[in-house]
């Protein structure tokens, strides 16, 4: 409770300082920033569990021929 407390305290300051509404982020707030890092982190997971791993994005894969 203590946790959730200071966090609500952090946010209230936040507000009051700079005189901005609060404004939720989203849940995807850390996947969106650090992608390249949770790219990684999957990947290198995957291969611990002996797959091999091959990363291409949606708009090279789209441009392949079927």
């Amino acid at each position: 409770m203590v946790a959730v407390g200071h966090t609500l305290l952090v946010i209230v300051y936040h507000v009051l300082k700079t005189t901005q509404p609060y404004r939720e982020l989203g849940a995807d707030y850390l996947d969106r920033t650090k992608a390249d890092q949770l790219k990684r982190y999957f990947v290198q997971r995957l291969e611990r569990l002996g797959l091999q791993v091959t990363v291409q994005s949606r708009e090279e894969t789209a441009s392949l021929p079927t």
